[in-house]
C-alpha cells in the first residue's frame, strides 16, 4: 500500500492471533522508528523488545490491568532519554523536544507495523514506577509508550473524525472559514459537497412536484378504474 492509504487505514488493534511476530519484521518496525526526525538529531530514544510471557503479563498489569496487552505476541517499548535534549536545549528540550521526538518515532512504528500486515496500539496509560522496575530502566530514562504488536484478530472500524473546517484555521488561530475545501483547493471535497446538495435539492423539488400532481394522479387513476369496470360489464 502507498503511504496515504497506510495512514488512513491504520487502526488501533487490541486483539491478536496467537502467532509469533518474525524478528525481521520487528527489526523493520524499529528501523522505521529510528528514521523519524529528532531535534538536533540527538536521537533521545531507546527500544525494548519483550516476548517473554511472564514479562508481558507484568507489563499488562502495569498498564492499569489492561490484560489484552499481555496477549500480544510481542511488546515494543519506546524509552525517552531526556538528558540528551536537556544538555543542548535546556528545559524546553527536556519537557517538549524529547517527547515530540519519541512521538514521531512511535507513529513511524505504528504505520510500519500496519504496512507489514501487523496490528499495533499506542498505549500511554501505565504506572511508570512499575514499568521502571519491571524493565530495569535506570537513570532519568522514562518509558513513553507501550506498543503491543501481533497479527490482528479484529478489523476495527474507522473512527469518527471532526469536520475539517472546525479544526483548521487560516492565517490566525480561530479564523475559521466555512468553505475550507475551496480555500485550500481541495476540489474533490467541494464536488462531493455540491453533489450531495444537488441531490438533496432534486429530491426536495421532486417531493414538492409529487404533492402538487398527487390529486390529478388520483383522479386519473379513478377514471382508469371506471373505464376498466365498464369494459368488464360489457364483456360479461
Amino acid at each position: 500500500m502507498d503511504i496515504i492509504e497506510c495512514i488512513h487505514t491504520r487502526r488501533s488493534v487490541r486483539k491478536f492471533l496467537d502467532i509469533p511476530v518474525e524478528w525481521d519484521k520487528i527489526a523493520q518496525i524499529i528501523s522505521a522508528g529510528r528514521a523519524a526526525p529528532s531535534a538536533g538529531n540527538l536521537q533521545n530514544y531507546r527500544f525494548i523488545v519483550v516476548e517473554d510471557e511472564d514479562m508481558r503479563k507484568q507489563i499488562a498489569d502495569a498498564c492499569l490491568q489492561q490484560q489484552w496487552i499481555g496477549k500480544a505476541p510481542a511488546i515494543l517499548l519506546v524509552v525517552d532519554v531526556p538528558d540528551l535534549q536537556k544538555r543542548h536545549y535546556g528545559l524546553r528540550g527536556e519537557k517538549l523536544y524529547s517527547i515530540q521526538n519519541c512521538a514521531a518515532v512511535i507513529e513511524n512504528m505504528l504505520l510500519t507495523a500496519h504496512a507489514l500486515g501487523l496490528g499495533a496500539c499506542w498505549v500511554g496509560a501505565f504506572e511508570e514506577e512499575m514499568l521502571l522496575r519491571i524493565l530495569k530502566i535506570t537513570g532519568t530514562a522514562r518509558p513513553q509508550a507501550v506498543i503491543p504488536i501481533g497479527y490482528p484478530n479484529e478489523t476495527p472500524p474507522e473512527p469518527p473524525r471532526a469536520e475539517l473546517y472546525s479544526q483548521v484555521f487560516i492565517e490566525t488561530y480561530g479564523n475559521r472559514i466555512r468553505d475550507l475545501d475551496a480555500t485550500i483547493s481541495r476540489y474533490s471535497g467541494v464536488w462531493e459537497r455540491e453533489a450531495k446538495a444537488g441531490k438533496k435539492y432534486v429530491e426536495k423539488k421532486a417531493a414538492k412536484l409529487h404533492e402538487r400532481i398527487k390529486p390529478a394522479l388520483i383522479r386519473l387513476r379513478e377514471k382508469i378504474k371506471k373505464k376498466f369496470k365498464k369494459k368488464e360489464s360489457v364483456t360479461n
